[in-house]
């Protein structure tokens, strides 16, 4: 049985160090000095008499091992701050620090109805946010990083509990001059022309949903996908550049306002996008979670 067992701050020197690849910036994550960080995942290496990082001047490279320690190692801080969680559920429910992150096609419409609600419902919650696509949110959560996040379904975010909020339908965006009353009240896919049809760029899961929600295959191989954000697309839309689809979420907060884009609900199958908080599988904060989302919807 070995003598010598890693401190937590070393395992999370190493894990910064993995998850950023840089030793400036994995010191920042940790608010320490990056001669700090290098001299404890030094101790760590000399204790346990093994190379777990190779270090030249430009690249961060781990070796094998490292890799592997690296991950054992996420999972090991999991499952301390699950420890911590668990104490903290004990007592009073949405009380002290909350990780959530959220996707950038919802940050900007919801959050700024739901944040003062959150303010007013729990005001010893201390809600922490990142602004992040959906994959990088999922990745996130999985290390630990987050300890919920706000997203869109469908998508694959890994082991993971679900409380569905609510349906957010699609909208199909049009460029000054469709006047309003030549438009159908809503438009199928059909009449979507893929010529002009401009959508997010890849990372962004509205592209999906949209693509999924009109159900045309030849619309992923045509359509320019240029936007890097809803706004933008927007304005290239405004511009005469084509047309687009947006949430009605963005719709109904103002997404439109001071342009001539005229906006009408797409007519499909499945012609929505589901609003979901979700969280690690297991986790003893689920109660608080699912009280969050009961507040979420409501402030919807």
């Amino acid at each position: 049985m070995s003598t010598y067992l890693p401190t937590l701050k070393q395992l999370q020197y190493l894990v910064a160090l993995r998850n950023h690849g840089h030793f400036g910036r994995a010191a920042d994550a940790c608010f320490v000095t990056q001669s700090t960080l290098s001299a404890g995942i030094k101790e760590l290496e000399s204790l346990i008499g093994v190379t777990l990082v190779e270090r030249t001047r430009r690249v961060v490279r781990f070796t094998p091992l490292g890799e592997r320690v690296a991950e054992k190692a996420q999972r090991i801080l999991r499952e301390t701050e699950d420890l911590a969680d668990m104490v903290r559920a004990s007592g009073k429910p949405l009380a002290g620090e909350l990780r959530m992150g959220v996707i950038p096609t919802i940050a900007p419409f919801l959050l700024p109805t739901m944040l003062p609600r959150l303010r007013r419902q729990w005001p010893d919650l201390k809600l922490y946010l990142r602004e992040e696509p959906s994959q990088a949110a999922c990745d996130s959560l999985r290390r630990g990083q987050l300890d919920c996040v706000l997203l869109a379904l469908p998508f694959a975010c890994g082991d993971v509990e679900t409380a569905e909020l609510f349906e957010d339908r699609l909208m199909v965006a049009f460029p000054p001059g469709s006047a309003a009353e030549k438009l159908p009240s809503v438009v199928t896919p059909a009449a979507i022309d893929e010529d002009k049809l401009l959508l997010l760029e890849d990372g962004h899961c509205l592209k999906d949903h949209a693509l999924s929600a009109c159900n045309r295959p030849e619309l992923r191989a045509e359509a320019s996908i240029l936007g890097t954000s809803l706004h933008t697309l927007v304005q290239m839309v405004d511009n005469g550049l084509g047309i687009t689809l947006i949430p009605e979420m963005a719709f109904k907060a103002g997404i439109l306002e001071g342009t001539g884009v005229v906006a009408r609900p797409l007519d499909a199958d499945h012609p929505s996008r589901l609003i979901a908080l979700v969280w690690r599988r297991g986790s003893p904060r689920e109660k608080e979670f699912r009280l969050l989302a009961d507040a979420l919807e409501a402030a919807a």
